[in-house]
Parts: C-alpha cells; structure tokens; sequence
C-alpha cells in the first residue's frame, strides 16, 4: 500500500475556482442538490448545505488521511432524508478507497463550535463503524484536544501522515475551534472568522483569540482562510438579512491574512463599545 507524503513543508495548492450554491429564487422551486461537493485537491473536500434546506447553508471540510479521515462540522439539519450527509461522505470516502484501498479505514468528526448549525447531523454518525464522534460541548472538546490542562497550547490530529494543528478560540463560542492544515495552508476558521455577522459571546475572549490568530497565520503559510458561512454581499459592508433562503451576489467564500488583520483591526477600533459594525468584508456584532 503506497502511502501519501502528507508533509512536504510546502502547502499542496487547490482549486477555489467554483459557484456555490446559494439558494433559488423561490424554495418551492429549488434547483440545488441538497449537499455541494467541491474537491479542492484529490485529498481536500468542502461541502455546502442546501440553502433551501437550512437557511445558514453551513459549510464543512472532510480532510483525508491516510488512516483516517476527518469530518469538521456536520451542518444544520438532523434528518439524513433531508440532509443525507451521511451518505454523501460514505460515497467520498468509498470513492477514496477505490483508488487507496484500506480495510481499516477510520472517520472523526469534530467541529468548529457547538451551535445547532454546525452539530445537528451528528446523529447521523453514531452508528457508524470505525467512527468517532467527539462532542462539541466544552468539557469534550477540551478532554479530547487536551485544552484542559493547557488552554493555549496548540494541539495536534494526526490522520496518518497529514497532521492538522488545533486552538481554541473561545469568543464567538466557548468551545470554537480553530483547524489549520499544513498540506494545503488553509486555516479553518469556523464562525470566529468569516465573510458574515461575528457574532461576539465573550468579548475579551474574541479580542484575545483575534491577535493570537494573527500571531498564529503570521508563523505558517496560510493559503486561504476558510469560516463556515457566506453572509455577506458583494457590495462592502452589506450583508444579507438573517434568514435569507436566496443570496445570488455572494463574495468568496476564501479570505486572506490580511482581511484577519483588517479583524484584529476592527476589534481595536470598537473596543469596549457595544453594538453592530459594518466592514467591507465582514461584521461585527456585539
């Protein structure tokens, strides 16, 4: 069995290159599959749920290994006919295994955080053999990543050869998680960082977790940083109303390390002030 070298020291390029699906005029209408699956390299796969399904339309990551595989985030719906999840990551990683055979072939699911948008097809995995399913409450994730005794350190998942590197980074939700993936320099960033509302729990916690993501993207090769959700229109500083089933002029779904630095920035500016605050590629509410 050939085994991939996950560990070249340079980040492995992918393809950005794609129109998600971002609703239909009319849901009763509705013309998209209920999951997208776009292959950003042979290795790297990003899934949109149907906004028509659920309107956040929560994006997810299944990263393969050569052991394992890891699924981050399992979307907005629970029901497997509606949001058959599931099945669509049984069909990548069959489809994975007919050109890397394996017979013990594992699967781990995590999450950015522990809101109903991003854990609800969960059930959908507890049965399923040589899977490990880790909650996204706190206790579990900091027990599992090791984050109780060490709140800052950066953790480590190992998928056999392609090593992801983990934070917390508490802010928008106590137990957020950040993922950055040396083979391809995309940093995961949940809703802590996205083209979208940041919505703020703990506003020290977020300013914290800002700056020591900028000095984390500062010490590694970033290619892309990717949140979970599209909110944002193409026109600076306009979002979509909460709710909406049908976004047709949506901005990238890929943001750099200098629109993180435009974040560190905006957090600076507010400061202790509450409210809502519009930016050209983001907002921040508070």
């Amino acid at each position: 069995m050939q085994l991939i070298d996950f560990t070249s020291g340079v980040p492995v390029s992918g393809s950005l290159d794609v129109q998600w699906i971002h609703g239909s005029p009319s849901a009763k209408h509705n013309t998209d599959p209920d999951i997208q699956v776009h292959f950003y390299n042979e290795h790297t796969v990003i899934l949109r749920q149907n906004k028509a399904v659920h309107y956040e339309a929560p994006f997810m990551f299944l990263l393969f290994g050569n052991t394992r595989a890891v699924l981050i985030d399992t979307g907005a719906t629970e029901s497997a006919e509606w949001f058959p999840l599931r099945r669509t990551v049984d069909d990548l990683i069959e489809r994975r295994l007919a050109g890397h055979p394996r017979d013990d072939y594992g699967l781990l699911v995590l999450h950015t955080h522990a809101h109903d948008d991003h854990v609800q097809g969960d059930a959908q995995f507890t049965d399923r053999p040589g899977t490990t399913v880790v909650d996204a409450g706190l206790g579990a994730v900091r027990d599992h990543f090791g984050f109780a005794d060490e709140p800052e350190k950066v953790a480590h998942v190992d998928l056999g050869g392609r090593v992801l590197e983990c934070l917390l980074t508490p802010g928008h939700h106590r137990a957020a998680v950040t993922f950055y993936d040396p083979y391809t320099g995309l940093l995961l960033t949940g809703d802590t960082i996205y083209r979208g509302r940041l919505y703020v729990e703990d506003w020290a916690a977020f300013h914290r977790t800002v700056g020591r993501l900028v000095e984390f993207a500062g010490t590694r090769p970033v290619t892309h940083v990717l949140g979970c959700h599209i909110e944002m229109t193409s026109e600076p500083g306009v979002d979509y109303r909460i709710g909406t089933t049908y976004q047709p002029d949506e901005p990238p779904l890929q943001m750099t390390v200098d629109q993180l630095r435009d974040v560190q920035a905006a957090v600076e500016e507010i400061g202790a002030r509450p409210g809502r605050y519009a930016f050209p590629d983001f907002m921040i509410w508070r």
